[in-house]
């Protein structure tokens, strides 16, 4: 039977201030200086011992069908065209059972980091057909309880081989799909490619979620994104990636930043992976390859950031981590560590369309508990020493023992 509360005692909070926390079904009840929350008859205690107590975080961009293949599908020193294609050779090979097996790892892995919410990309196209589709939203539906999983629906071209793609997009939907994406970048005519997403989402009534300009050229097409996205009627609208504006000049960075808030566009920011393969034809001065966060951030843009690849082709060493890819904003995207955090929580939580969870009476608890004093001692340390707390219950606690 499912407890209906809990009480966490010795929590440190962000600010270093000490407090207990009590969670009553799905929210936060109390937040109380130590020792005056009293545990009521029956409800369980659980006592952090000082632990940092923190938003759990929330993972917007993942790719859970390629999750865990790095050994099968070697690429060493790839690129992103080369990662591309070998997973298109790959992915023919791929059962419905196995897709499920992996991501499903790589889910509860993301939870034992302190994930408790999921936005991840489907191939759907020639050789996998709707197989990840249906991988995935069988493991959303056997994890809801763990984890919210949101699944995107991802056709990479629309034009030669992928000419049928809006048949399976529509096909993926009925198979419970959450929301549509692609890659226009990727496709032949990336105009088309947007519209025929924009306009199957806004037909059908859901999200679209596209990796959006993830490369160093000349070409942006997150300009015109923002126009279709601030047309009546437009679905909601997320871009993932946007790396070629990070490449443009100060002025237009700014300006197409103030393009995309004006248009609601929320941002998602992958440095793992970006960092991973962009830049490798630049030997010098090699760029970092990362969107503009800096930029976005202060146009009002609504900005996230994802770990993206998982142990596959396109980023052998993706971990499922989110403090390591907040880490990697505060190196490699010069963010502070509060800014970087929020990005990972908070920041993803409202991308996402997700209720807040903040340490408040009344928001959702949805908590991280980390053997670290401090937020910039968690993020530097990223211990597995973790505890994962979803409503009443603990869903996974992790420890760490050093000898001596």
């Amino acid at each position: 039977m499912r407890p209906e509360g809990l009480l966490l005692r010795g929590a440190t909070l962000a600010d270093g201030s000490r407090a207990d926390v009590r969670i009553s079904g799905d929210l936060i009840a109390e937040v109380a200086p130590p020792g005056r929350a009293t545990a009521r008859p029956g409800e369980p205690v659980a006592d952090l011992d000082g632990r940092l107590l923190l938003p759990a975080p929330a993972e917007p961009h993942a790719h859970l069908d390629k999750a865990l293949t790095a050994d099968e599908v070697p690429v060493p020193n790839a690129d992103l065209p080369a990662a591309v294609a070998a997973w298109r050779e790959h992915r023919s090979t791929l059962t419905t059972e196995d897709i499920a097996g992996r991501a499903r790892r790589a889910a509860l892995l993301a939870l034992s980091y302190g994930v408790t919410a999921i936005r991840t990309h489907a191939d759907v196209g020639p050789g996998i057909e709707l197989r990840a589709v249906e991988a995935l939203v069988d493991v959303r539906d056997e994890l809801r309880d763990l984890v919210d999983i949101q699944v995107v629906a991802m056709a990479n071209s629309f034009t030669g081989e992928g000419r049928e793609s809006p048949y399976r997009l529509r096909d993926a939907l009925a198979l419970g799909a959450d929301m549509l994406g692609g890659a226009p970048h990727i496709d032949a005519d990336p105009d088309h490619h947007l519209r025929t997403v924009m306009s199957m989402a806004a037909e059908h009534g859901v999200p679209v979620d596209l990796h959006m300009d993830e490369h160093l050229g000349d070409a942006l097409d997150l300009p015109a994104l923002a126009r279709l996205a601030g047309a009546p009627g437009a679905p909601a609208v997320t871009a993932s990636h946007c790396v070629s504006l990070g490449m443009r000049t100060p002025a237009v960075q700014e300006e197409v930043s103030r393009a995309v808030a004006a248009a609601g566009v929320g941002v998602v920011v992958c440095p793992p992976t970006n960092l991973y393969l962009q830049g490798r034809d630049l030997p010098s001065g090699t760029p970092r390859g990362l969107a503009p966060v800096g930029a976005l951030l202060r146009a009002g843009a609504r900005v996230a950031a994802g770990g993206d690849n998982v142990q596959d082709p396109f980023n052998p060493l993706g971990r499922c981590d989110p403090l390591q890819t907040a880490q990697l904003l505060v190196m490699a995207g010069h963010l502070t560590v509060d800014q970087a955090y929020h990005l990972v929580s908070e920041g993803a939580r409202q991308l996402m369309g997700l209720p807040p969870a903040r340490i408040e009476p009344g928001s959702r608890a949805e908590l991280l508990a980390i053997a670290a004093g401090s937020l910039r001692e968690a993020l530097a340390t990223t211990t597995e020493a973790r505890t994962v707390i979803r409503g009443p219950k603990i869903v996974r606690r992790t420890d760490v023992l050093r000898d001596p």
